[in-house]
């Protein structure tokens, strides 16, 4: 082998050579030493900016081992929240602290812990030293820390949050419960005009169904004269304006309105509109009472006006034929009167009874039907016997006048006789009668009946001054006329009508009336046609004059009678007839002398007397007497007198003022040979 040999020169490069490599070395050294440092100062930083974090948190956060579960740290802001000191955590597993319980509880939730980078529970309850219940919501994350892995648990209290919460869905329940509940209905409108919400009580109040009208156009449900009410109160509240309530017509899905009430405000939210709230009250029933109020009041107002005008036509009809009776008969005190003037006199004073009697009577069956106290008597009736009664009841009258009277009719003999009331059919074909005769200046009048159907209906046609349009429904009501006025050329007291009506009703017919002003009026009304199949003809026996003096002649009677000029009248009628008359002017009385004289053939019986009325005198007479005729005389003239005084035992009734003529045709009933 050979051995090399080297120069100096040679020497000195190989230095230099390894000069230049270890400075390289000291210079990468020196590098690496000082990043070294960069990165121990910067984990320090960043360990004690973590540590800082750690221990201001205001989150609870707790460090575990991912394999072991051993709790290495918590921060102040759990110990302090949950209680517990820090002895109690460090050094633990999570199996071993109570208020991990709810996590560890379930082994797959703790894997989940260790597997996942990433874990969230929004609401966990934990349990604090001293019993309370928190509730926390929970979230880990998973990372390396020196070849092993550490488990952050981050822990929010949300105790307060969630019993806000809770609080806030229980107040929305019971808002919500509340506005179910509620009979006025609830709505609330976005900006654009369309309904949002709508409670229950709406479809109680319209038939629709909620579903059917939410997202739709507000005004798609109001009657069309209404919306542009409606539009202008929903423009002032979205202009930031109050607004009265609003009455709307809704439309309901039966196609009918309701009246509703409605009271709206505008729903704020961060300072902007963000639509209207409103309530909804069906009033439908209430306008109907106000209006019906209204009309109530209209016509209390009227009535009062009526019945003062009626009032005063009364005092006017009731003076002016007393005038004539008190008048005359002053007149006939006078002395040198003729027989002609006297009889002239005494015609007057006749009329003028028979005018007053009539408005008595009108008023008393006025009342009677007001009262419910007029009935109904039904029997067999002639109607063609009527209608020719009636005729030569006014043929005079109207003769007297220039009128001509025409009666008409059309059913044979044998389908004429209905069952029916035949005084107050009488008083209906009076009424009318009459009225045509005082409203016929000149012409005819004509009336009759003819069978349609079910019905007879009757006409009463004259060609008197007519009934203006206006006036043709109101001359049927009570306390009306056509004329109310004082300077009324026509007398009565204009009840004729209303009481046709009235009975015409109660039989189960009906009036109306046309007419043309200035050429007359045709009044019409219906009844049943309630016919005899097979109508019993009584034939009654005739009464000779001499056979009716006779009979009277030969009695006995007791007049019975308190007042003393009703008694007058009634000796005076009879002394000249009668073979005795006896007088007792009270009920004690006249049981007496019916006692003391069994031979007594008639008691005229008042009603009204001192002591005793009259119906308990007649049923103490009949105690010891059955066989004496009683007639009742009453000047009540009410429903149910007739009825009331042979209930008491009397064979007849006859009413005040007595009819001379009357009342002797009903003794020579009683008496007849």
């Amino acid at each position: 082998m050979s051995a090399v040999y080297k120069t100096k020169e040679n020497l000195v490069i190989d230095f230099q050579e390894l000069r230049k490599e270890y400075d390289a070395i000291k210079t990468l050294y020196e590098k690496d030493i000082t990043h070294h440092k960069q990165v121990e100062e910067r984990l320090t930083i960043s360990e004690t900016n973590y540590r800082r974090l750690f221990e201001t948190a205001k989150d609870g956060i707790i460090l575990l081992d991912a394999e072991t579960g051993m709790i290495t740290d918590v921060n102040p802001f759990l110990i302090e929240l949950l209680g517990y000191s820090k002895a109690q955590f460090v050094e633990k597993t999570i199996w071993e602290i109570g208020f991990f319980k709810d996590i560890v509880a379930n082994h797959d939730k703790f894997l989940e812990l260790q597997q996942k980078e990433y874990v969230r529970y929004d609401d966990l309850p934990l349990e604090a030293a001293d019993g309370r219940k928190i509730r926390v919501e929970f979230v880990s994350n998973v990372y390396p820390v020196n070849h092993h892995y550490v488990i952050q648990c981050n822990i929010r209290e949300i105790t307060k949050r969630k019993q806000a919460e809770e609080a806030l869905r229980e107040s929305e329940n019971r808002y919500h419960d509340f506005i179910e509940q509620v009979r006025d209905a609830v709505f609330s409108v976005s900006p654009q005009g369309l309904l949002v919400s709508l409670n229950k009580a709406f479809e109680h109040i319209t038939g629709w169904r909620v579903q059917e009208w939410i997202g739709r156009p507000f005004i798609d449900i109001i009657h069309p004269e209404d919306i542009p009410l409606a539009l202008n109160r929903v423009s002032t509240l979205l202009n930031g304006q109050n607004a009265d309530a609003v009455e709307l017509r809704i439309r309901k899905k039966s196609g009918d309105y309701v009246v509703s009430e409605i009271l709206a405000t505008t729903q704020m939210k961060n300072g902007m509109t963000i639509g209207l709230l409103g309530i909804g009250r069906d009033i439908t029933d209430r306008k109907r009472a106000e209006k019906e109020l209204i009309l109530a009041k209209e016509k209390a107002e009227e009535s009062d006006r009526l019945k003062s005008a009626f009032l005063a036509n009364m005092s006017h009809e009731i003076r002016t034929p007393m005038n004539g009776i008190l008048g005359f008969a002053q007149l006939l005190r006078e002395p040198d009167l003729t027989g002609e003037e006297q009889q002239k006199f005494l015609g007057i004073i006749e009329k003028s009874g028979a005018r007053m009697l009539n408005i008595i009577t009108d008023i008393v069956s006025i009342s009677k039907i007001e009262s419910g106290q007029m009935e109904i008597s039904i029997s067999e009736t002639n109607i063609n016997e009527q209608m020719e009664f009636v005729y030569s009841f006014f043929k005079p009258e109207a003769e007297e006048k220039g009128i001509r009277l025409l009666v008409n009719n059309t059913m044979p003999l044998k389908e004429s006789i209905i069952k029916t009331d035949r005084e107050k059919l009488y008083a209906i074909l009076t009424n009318l009668v009459k009225n045509a005769i005082k409203f016929t200046r000149e012409g005819s009048i004509e009336f009759g009946y003819e069978k349609k159907g079910k019905y007879l209906e009757f006409f009463v046609k004259d060609t008197g001054e007519g009934i203006p349009e206006q006036k043709k429904e109101i001359i049927f009501e009570r306390f009306r006329q056509g004329s109310e006025s004082l300077a009324r050329a026509y007398e009565g007291a204009g009840l004729g009508l209303s009481i046709s009506k009235a009975y015409i009703e109660m039989l189960g017919g009906k009036i109306w009336v046309e007419s043309e002003l200035g050429k007359g009026s045709t009044f019409y009304f219906t009844i049943p046609y309630n016919a005899e199949t097979e109508p019993e003809i009584i034939t009654k026996e005739p009464v000779s004059k001499g056979d009716k003096v006779g009979a009277m002649k030969n009695l006995k009677i007791l007049i019975a009678e308190d007042d003393e000029s009703s008694e007058m009248f009634l000796s005076t009628a009879l002394t000249r007839l009668v073979k005795e008359l006896l007088i007792a002017r009270t009920g004690v009385k006249a049981i007496e002398i019916c006692r003391n004289n069994p031979d007594i053939d008639l008691v005229l019986m008042d009603i009204r007397m001192p002591d005793m009325d009259g119906y308990e005198a007649t049923r103490q007479i009949r105690e010891f007497n059955k066989d004496v005729v009683i007639i009742a005389q009453t000047a009540y003239a009410l429903a149910g007198d007739r009825e009331k005084a042979i209930e008491a035992g009397c064979n007849d009734h006859i009413g005040k003022p007595i009819i001379i003529s009357v009342l002797k045709g009903l003794i020579q009933k009683h008496f007849k040979k």
